[in-house]
């Protein structure tokens, strides 16, 4: 770097490096210096100085000897409409601390990858359905994440609107009758699939959702899916949307509720880095495999969380408190909670809240014949929070 020109150009291009490491040592590039050369070029050496991000940690205590695991089951990657990789998916799960993904990209809608699509694929990767999937599958298994084969029928009127197809054995079968979407969903469940009604109020009446302001109804057809077998969920929330009245759907009719991201762009772009608001599935499993996921989700041991909100059903929501709040008697006016896990938890005791932060106890008076307390933010029906017996004497 033979003039002050060249110092300041090169501290331009590479000054955050430079600063990060206190000092700028000039050992770290070499010039390529000729007589002749009108251009001199640089060989810079760059050490990676920011580190690596580390995986974010949720601690969350078994509930009734189920590991409560992490997941996200409606996502997209470029082999639909989304922005990224599925390999991509894989390596932003870990980094949000989840133990399970679907990638469920659309059946109908793949302006990216196809034959017609922006980057051609051959025939027979053009008509694979379950490409997204093998893609993703091993990095998956290299990091410990379970994958489950999943897609979206993704039909354009409501009814039906989207319906996420999880834990599928083959999605081509079910493409091969893309133009009857209740073909579709019985293909999917003939294969034991669990089937999902992804975002019921989304407002987008040429996509697939509601009229713009319109009710969120429980339409004839989807009673109709629901009593043929080919609806067992409904997304509670999505991306940034809350629907309250599916709680109350799902109590009536033994559903799961669900709270999905439903990601197209990267995750760095829609959430940032360990967004807390994020949406997360709790799955009450036996293990964490495949199969003992499936068998929770059949089973109703999942709830939905996100923007600092739980959805869930009896007995697991309880249970999950349960499981997460130690409570004790300090004094006969005074009960002591304590929070042992990273979820959020806000509690009403005669009407007065107080946020329960982890690992930190919190001591609450207690009223005379008071027999519960409120928590607020675990809903457990439409505008019904969780309600906690105190039975401490």
């Amino acid at each position: 770097m033979n003039t002050r020109r060249d110092f300041l150009k090169f501290s331009a291009l590479f000054g955050t490096a430079a600063l990060t490491q206190g000092v700028l040592n000039q050992s770290v590039f070499a010039q390529t210096n000729s007589e002749s050369a009108a251009v001199k070029t640089y060989t810079v050496q760059m050490p990676f100085v920011l580190g690596k991000a580390e995986p974010r940690v949720i601690t969350i205590p078994d509930v009734d000897g189920f590991k409560v695991l992490k997941g996200d089951f409606h996502i997209h990657t470029l082999f639909s409409d989304g922005s990224v990789m599925p390999v991509d998916r894989v390596k932003e799960a870990v980094l949000n601390g989840l133990d399970a993904i679907a990638i469920t990209d659309h059946f109908e809608y793949r302006p990216n990858f196809s034959q017609k699509g922006r980057w051609q694929l051959n025939d027979k990767q053009a008509n694979d359905y379950n490409l997204s999937y093998e893609i993703a599958k091993p990095e998956a298994d290299k990091r410990g994440l379970v994958l489950v084969r999943a897609g979206e029928v993704t039909k354009f009127e409501m009814p039906p609107g989207h319906f996420n197809v999880l834990f599928t054995k083959d999605n081509n079968p079910i493409n091969d009758v893309v133009d009857d979407w209740k073909k579709m969903l019985q293909t999917a469940a003939d294969q034991g699939a669990f089937i999902l009604w992804n975002h019921p109020g989304w407002e987008a009446p040429k996509s697939g959702g509601i009229e713009k302001g319109a009710p969120l109804v429980f339409t004839d057809k989807h009673e109709e899916a629901y009593k043929q077998g080919l609806m067992h969920g409904i997304e509670v929330f999505n991306g940034s949307q809350h629907y309250p009245i599916v709680s109350d759907w799902c109590n009536e009719r033994n559903l799961s509720l669900f709270a999905n991201s439903d990601i197209h762009a990267s995750e760095f772009d829609q959430y940032g880095f360990h967004n807390l608001l994020r949406p997360i599935n709790l799955i009450l499993a036996k293990e964490k495999t495949h199969d003992s996921i499936k068998e929770a989700f059949f089973a109703k041991r999942i709830i939905g969380w996100a923007a600092g909100l739980l959805w869930g059903r009896e007995p697991y929501l309880p249970a999950l408190f349960k499981a997460c709040v130690e409570m004790k008697s300090i004094s006969p006016g005074t009960i002591e909670l304590t929070n042992k896990s990273s979820l959020p938890i806000t509690v009403r005791i005669g009407g007065f809240p107080f946020e329960l932060p982890k690992d930190s106890p919190r001591q609450i008076y207690r009223a005379e014949g008071l027999k519960s307390l409120t928590v607020s933010n675990w809903m457990i029906g439409m505008n019904k929070p969780l309600e906690i017996p105190l039975t401490l004497e």
